[in-house]
């Protein structure tokens, strides 16, 4: 975990310069980092830095011990997790599968309607509270990167969020 966090704050550095890492250490990655991994062993395969209700959220995608693969929401200003969610890695998964009512196809095309652009990201996510619903990643014809999440069920967009940087892949 140690050289995880390592490469993390040199990845970050570079992306942001140390300035700014400074102002990401005070406002908690450090506490989010240590919260994550206590709670979802494993590997950190990538961290966003978004902004969520005006405030700053890290999510940290992390494959754990167990196999599965978790988006784990953090605070920025008290290093608490948020929001647990297990990603699945296709929409024909049984959990997922079963609160369909809406296809890909609708979703996306729900998303894109609210937040016009790329998608450059697809996830297929089960909710804590066993709901189904599809992230997308979309940029904006000005460059900026929307997270955009559409219910399932309902078709209704859920959450629309402004990611402003991201470590690993997407």
């Amino acid at each position: 975990m140690k050289r995880q966090r390592l490469l993390l704050a040199a990845a970050i550095a570079a992306a942001l310069g140390m300035n700014a890492i400074r102002a990401e250490a005070a406002s908690g990655i450090d506490a989010c980092m240590d919260t994550v991994s206590a709670q979802y062993p494993g590997n950190v395969v990538k961290v966003e830095r978004k902004i969520e209700g005006g405030e700053p959220i890290y999510e940290f995608d992390v494959r754990g011990k167990d196999g599965k693969m978790y988006d784990i929401e953090c605070s920025a200003k008290t290093g608490k997790i948020t929001e647990v969610e297990e990603e699945v890695e296709t929409p024909d998964h049984p959990r997922f599968k079963e609160k369909v009512k809406f296809s890909l196809d609708q979703a996306k095309e729900i998303a894109l309607q609210k937040h016009p652009g790329k998608i450059v990201e697809i996830e297929y996510e089960i909710e804590s509270d066993g709901a189904a619903s599809y992230e997308f990643d979309i940029v904006g014809k000005d460059g900026k990167e929307m997270k955009v999440e559409v219910d399932a069920t309902t078709g209704k967009i859920v959450e629309a969020n402004e990611e402003t940087w991201q470590i690993g892949i997407e």
